[in-house]
């Protein structure tokens, strides 16, 4: 039997990108609230991930194979995204484990909504270079509301990055835990 997703990819692409535009702007307003920053993290992280469902981890660019190729993978990913914030700063702050567990989880979830499944729904509908280039103007969209203007050409960048990683490589563990680390990090 043959999903409506599979005849129409561009309102697939639609549906996704609609819903994680929304997710993350809710989850941006609802940070703003005074106590609820840390649930705010947690709920839309979650919310995101709920793109994944229904996609063979493979199309996701999941899997075990070369598992410590793709560890080493985001450990150098991790390393490109924290150096220009390393270089300028002397200390890195500590994350309580509560903010800490709370980035983990949107990390996790951008990832699965962003790389994974809307990548994967835009190579769908008009291959690789769109799959690039859409998910990352998506992704830097959706940080709009919780980012100030001028780090939008970082995030940006970010974006690109690990999108070419999904892209060339096929994979998004790296990515994962490459955005994992920075955003403790950061």
């Amino acid at each position: 039997m043959v999903s409506v997703w599979s005849k129409r990819p561009a309102l697939r692409v639609l549906a996704i990108t609609a819903y994680v535009l929304a997710a993350e702007f809710a989850r941006a307003l609802l940070a703003t609230a005074p106590g609820v920053a840390i649930a705010a993290l947690f709920l839309g992280g979650a919310a995101l991930a709920v793109t994944a469902v229904g996609w063979p981890p493979k199309r996701l660019g999941l899997g075990t194979t070369r598992f410590g190729l793709r560890i080493l993978g985001g450990l150098a990913l991790a390393a490109v995204l924290i150096l220009p914030a390393a270089a300028r700063s002397s200390a890195a702050p500590m994350l309580p484990a509560a903010l800490a567990a709370a980035a983990v989880v949107v990390s996790v979830g951008e990832e699965l909504a962003f790389r994974g499944a809307l990548y994967a729904a835009l190579e769908d509908a008009g291959g690789a270079q769109l799959a690039v280039v859409g998910s990352t103007a998506v992704w830097t969209i959706a940080h709009a509301l919780s980012h100030p203007p001028e780090f939008l050409g970082a995030v940006a960048a970010a974006g690109l990055l690990l999108a070419l990683w999904r892209w060339a490589c096929r994979d998004l563990v790296a990515p994962i835990i490459g955005h994992v680390i920075a955003d403790i990090v950061l």
